[in-house]
């Protein structure tokens, strides 16, 4: 999933501070799997900014929407009839929704509510941590699952690297050492021959070095 964090209210006072009419539109979905910007963040955000501009003696009308995503035309659509009632609009999407609202509503600001981190995987409540860097030329099938691109510091694609010690990279004694997982890994899957094939050069045209990506399936295309 999509993983984020909340901006700090200080900051997104300081972007909405000359507005008086004023949309939070939070997501259903990645941001609100990781407690950043579904319904209930909306809420607290709310409530804040309301006491915010209460205390500062400011009339700012505040209203609350969480959509299924925003990601999605159709689901943007559903606040079409109602775009027109705000000077502005935080998003508490991802970066994706973010952009996509500015896209489709064209005549109002969308400011961010939450920072877009990575891709990544809910360890325990209150903790995510990154798996992915959606490179496009994805080779776990090779490495047991374990991503070198986004769990290796290096992006190493033959390692592990001459600075890991004892299991553990060189940049952080706490961060586990990626190629020593996918070793552990192999040998526990009996493919530890694996290990010996040389990845050949990626081909890194798929990353983001050549742009904005797109993905076109012709055969679900109406």
């Amino acid at each position: 999933m999509i993983v984020a964090d909340k901006k700090p209210i200080e900051e997104i006072i300081e972007t909405i501070k000359e507005y008086t009419n004023i949309l939070l539109l939070g997501c259903n979905e990645c941001v609100t799997v990781c407690e950043a910007g579904g319904k209930k963040e909306v809420e607290i955000l709310a409530s804040a900014l309301r006491m915010y501009f209460l205390n500062k003696g400011k009339e700012v009308h505040i209203d609350e929407i969480t959509l299924e995503r925003q990601c999605d035309h159709e689901y943007l659509e559903e606040i079409r009839d109602r775009m027109d009632q705000y000077e502005a609009v935080v998003s508490l999407a991802c970066g994706v929704g973010v952009q996509f609202m500015a896209e489709k509503y064209q005549s109002t600001p969308i400011y961010p509510g939450v920072n877009t981190c990575f891709l990544g995987v809910t360890e325990q409540r209150g903790v995510w941590s990154e798996r992915c860097q959606a490179c496009g030329q994805c080779v776990l099938a090779l490495t047991a699952g374990i991503c070198p691109i986004s769990r290796c510091a290096k992006r190493i694609l033959n390692g592990p690297c001459g600075g890991s010690t004892k299991g553990k990279c060189e940049i952080d004694k706490d961060l586990e050492c990626a190629w020593q997982l996918i070793i552990d890994r192999l040998k526990a899957l009996d493919r530890l021959d694996d290990y010996e094939t040389l990845f050949s050069i990626k081909d890194w045209s798929s990353d983001r070095a050549g742009g904005p990506r797109k993905v076109v399936r012709e055969d679900v295309q109406e």
